[in-house]
């Protein structure tokens, strides 16, 4: 078993920045990309950011040049640093990881950008 624990949300007003955190833990032997997604009210979840167990990353159009990924493989650790938030980055953030073929999620943590 895999589990994977977010933390890092909150309440941040626009142009603010919140740095978000997920935490492997289980059998991770094989463990590949990591990523985080995230889920509006009323739609679909969506791709955020992702990055391989090599370092590549991908990012959703709408965050390119104000989120990062990163990832600390030694403590199978993912991060995602939001700047210049904007009201519509409001949603719930799910970290995901592929280990061995599965695809395996976190709870969620909610992030709301707001005046």
């Amino acid at each position: 078993q895999v589990q994977l624990v977010e933390s890092g949300g909150g309440l941040v007003q626009p142009a603010g920045s919140l740095r978000l955190s997920c935490a492997a833990s289980g059998s991770l032997t094989g463990i590949n990309a990591m990523g985080w997604h995230r889920q509006a009210p009323g739609q679909s979840r969506e791709l955020v950011a992702h990055i391989t167990s090599g370092g590549s990353t991908n990012y959703a159009d709408s965050v390119k040049g104000r989120f990062t990924i990163s990832r600390d493989g030694p403590k199978n650790t993912v991060y995602l640093q939001m700047n210049s938030l904007k009201p519509e980055d409001t949603a719930v953030y799910y970290c995901n990881a592929n280990v061995r073929g599965w695809a395996y999620w976190g709870q969620g943590t909610q992030v709301t950008v707001s005046s």
